[in-house]
């Protein structure tokens, strides 16, 4: 659908739309729940929203001059968010997933020379747009359930040139589809095998070089690290976050999934936006957290594909007010997931979950964990004109159905997209 913009005497004039008959979750921060609002209207100017409200109380000089959409009692709720995902990658780890069937840990094959280290050989022979060909059916499939916005982080590159070829390929994403691609630096993600038992090496001649440059070439929207006995300690992580903390960019940390060496905490103290995983997080954790106003990002799908047994303490995060997101993790290896919607089912299903905080994890807090509560994430006026119209008949279902996409259709800075 065009955007509808007339021009005369120099000046522009986009002519507002008016989705009306609509039944609404703003997920707004100042109603209950998840804002319903049952006989709803949302008008948007462009990109962006100017009403989201009782269809009763929109302003008639904005109903006057409308092109009216009727979305006939439909569900629309705020565009979904995957806060968490490696959808810029090589290759694909299906052998590594027939050792786990086998009996190998996650820690085992990654110490035979599996895991991370097998997916940086498939990635680093592919040029950007070789990346971009790859990454485009995961980012398809994701768009397709109503996403309209995906972090990606670097971490398969493990040299200075693989990790911006990653970047890079990730920015042209948001070129290919309508969609908002929010970028992670994730360099500390493993060593590689010429720096091995050579962590500080590693950080002092590639990683942090290499966030310098991506940093100047305006590739980076946040910093991750992974702090895990196979991968980096906390005090390995700190000299990344300085360096972090010295450009001004925000960052975020994979704590606590396979051990518990107080990576939350050491994310915290930076005042990170989201610690992720943490099935292994303590109260120490928890409340860090909780201070900071750190978002847990939950990631079930690599619970659920490397069959961990430990769960993260998700009454500890509710009672402590800790938000939770949720999000696909998207990866070669441990969570091979591109669907937000089974997600949230298995948010409900493995941990506990509630109806509203899967669809309040998939969105204003998703948007929350990347620092992008003030653009989108919900549904009121000022924000971008992001959201999901559905064909159900209540939200649960969003959360209760598996393998089932009830989307209607998709609508990306005011543009409706039909599936």
């Amino acid at each position: 659908m065009s955007g509808n913009n007339f021009s005369g005497e120099g000046t522009a004039y986009v002519v507002p739309r008016l989705w009306r008959n609509a039944r609404i979750a703003t997920l707004s921060t100042g109603r209950s729940g998840l804002g319903v609002i049952e006989r709803g209207a949302i008008v948007t100017e462009g990109e962006r929203i100017v009403f989201a409200g009782l269809e009763g109380d929109l302003p008639i000089r904005l109903a006057e001059r409308a092109e009216i959409l009727d979305l006939e009692g439909r569900w629309v709720t705020p565009g979904l968010i995957d806060c968490h995902t490696h959808i810029v990658h090589g290759g694909n780890r299906a052998r590594e997933f027939e050792m786990r069937l086998e009996g190998a840990t996650y820690e085992e094959i990654a110490r035979a020379g599996g895991g991370i280290v097998s997916s940086v050989k498939a990635t680093n022979v592919l040029s950007v747009r070789g990346l971009v060909e790859t990454a485009l059916p995961r980012l398809d499939a994701l768009l397709a359930e109503g996403v309209a916005t995906i972090e990606v982080k670097s971490g398969y590159g493990l040299n200075i040139e693989g990790e911006l070829k990653m970047l890079r390929a990730a920015r042209a994403l948001e070129n290919a589809r309508p969609v908002r691609i929010v970028t992670s630096y994730l360099a500390a993600h493993a060593t590689p095998v010429e720096y091995k038992g050579r962590n500080r090496d590693y950080l002092a001649e590639v990683v942090l070089p290499g966030l310098e440059t991506a940093h100047a070439e305006g590739l980076v929207d946040a910093v991750d690290g992974f702090c895990e006995g196979i991968a980096f300690s906390p005090d390995e992580i700190a000299v990344v976050f300085d360096k972090a903390a010295e450009l001004g960019i925000p960052i975020k940390l994979h704590a606590e999934q396979l051990s518990n060496l107080g990576g939350a905490r050491l994310a915290a103290s930076y005042g990170a936006l989201s610690a992720d995983h943490l099935e292994y997080l303590d109260e120490e954790g928890v409340a860090a957290m909780a201070k900071a106003g750190s978002v847990a990002v939950l990631l079930p799908g690599a619970f659920y594909a490397i069959n961990e047994k430990q769960k993260p303490p998700i009454k500890a995060l509710r009672e402590a007010g800790v938000p939770m997101a949720i999000a696909t993790d998207c990866n070669p290896g441990t969570s091979p997931l591109t669907s937000l919607l089974l997600t949230m089912n298995m948010s409900a299903t493995l941990f506990g979950l509630t109806v509203e905080e899967c669809i309040a994890g998939a969105t204003r807090e998703g948007a929350r964990a990347l620092g992008l509560l003030g653009e989108t994430g919900t549904l009121e006026a000022g924000k971008s004109a992001d959201f999901a119209i559905w064909d159900i008949e209540s939200p649960a279902e969003l959360v209760y159905r598996i393998g089932f996409n009830p989307l209607h259709a998709r609508v990306f800075k005011g543009e409706r997209i039909d599936r």
